[in-house]
């Protein structure tokens, strides 16, 4: 997903602020299912992050244009994997690894229905 860095995206140095690379990944992940033709909200439930490692490797300033891109690392019952990176012309400045489990309406982590399994595999 291309994402344009905007002012609001930055420190007073015109550098993004470094939880902006978080949002922007967040963003890239709800693309994927509207894209689809799907909500990251189902009927059943909802997916949450549960654990987030980050690395940052370089700075992206105000007006770069950046690719996020994802990718399914690991599927379990009810919590995937994914690797996120951001890349400014083909350079990759961040990567995170996220953890995101499936809750139900009363909040207890429950099986990813199997519907949400098949479109989640074709992110590898």
């Amino acid at each position: 997903m291309k994402i344009r860095v905007y002012y609001e995206d930055t420190d007073v140095g015109g550098v993004v602020y470094h939880s902006n690379y978080i949002n922007f990944c967040e963003r890239a992940r709800s693309q994927l299912f509207f894209d689809a033709g799907r909500s990251p909200i189902l009927e059943g439930g909802h997916f949450v992050a549960k654990h987030i490692e980050a690395d940052y490797i370089k700075s992206a300033k105000f007006a770069d244009i950046l690719d996020v891109k994802t990718t399914l690392v690991e599927m379990k019952h009810a919590s995937f994997t994914l690797l996120q990176q951001v890349f400014r012309n083909e350079e990759k400045i961040f990567e995170m690894t996220i953890n995101l489990v499936h809750l139900n309406f009363e909040g207890k982590m429950t099986k990813i229905p199997s519907s949400e399994k098949i479109f989640l595999t074709t992110l590898k």
